[in-house]
């Protein structure tokens, strides 16, 4: 098995809010010239931020719904920026919106190549068909995430809410797949791994 860490990376964070009392969109739309709304089209009004670079969608009804963000600290001061911004344009809020993680998406490398057909056979919970999608699409409960695996050894991991659960997953995952004999390092063959693992 290969000691190798995979790379994991966070490539975007889904936050929401709720303000203690609605938005009146139109007011919102006029006092921020960058804002997007397009109601006929949308019901929420988007504001785009820099730093950190993320878009908040805001709605009527006090909902927010921040995306865009690499961590949850980063989607976390998104949110108090933009409640900050709307509070400067006289916008009334009077309490300060509890943050809550609904989403976090990682890419990930494991730096082998994964026999799906192997893949699809020994998981649970794990569709494949690849007329339709290059990537297998795994299931897991503990934690309760969801992979995409595909051939060339990279995964996409969404679903978790908390960082350490896109790690333990990711590391849970690796070694299902190394155990089964589904992945091959450098130049050797599956078929080969598969011999070697029997000897």
């Amino acid at each position: 098995m290969s000691k190798t860490k995979p790379s994991v990376k966070i490539v975007n964070v889904v936050a929401t809010a709720s303000s203690d009392r609605g938005f009146d969109l139109d007011t919102i739309c006029k006092a921020f010239p960058t804002a997007e709304y397009r109601p006929k089209v949308f019901p929420g009004l988007c504001l785009r931020l820099k730093k950190p670079k993320t878009a908040t969608l805001i709605f009527a009804n006090g909902k927010m719904v921040c995306t865009g963000a690499r961590s949850a600290s980063q989607a976390k001061m998104a949110i108090g920026a933009v409640v900050s911004a709307l509070k400067g344009k006289g916008i009334p809020i009077l309490a300060t919106p509890t943050v809550h993680i609904q989403n976090i998406v990682a890419s990930v490398g494991l730096g082998g190549e994964i026999d799906l057909e192997r893949v699809v056979y020994d998981l649970k919970h794990t569709i494949y068909e690849p007329e339709q999608f290059p990537g297998a699409i795994y299931r897991m409960d503990n934690p309760r995430v969801v992979f995409l695996i595909f051939s060339n050894g990279n995964l996409v991991c969404v679903g978790a809410k908390m960082a350490k659960d896109v790690s333990r997953a990711v590391d849970k995952l690796k070694s299902k797949i190394e155990g089964k004999g589904a992945i091959s390092y450098g130049d050797m063959p599956h078929k080969y791994r598969k011999l070697e693992k029997a000897r």
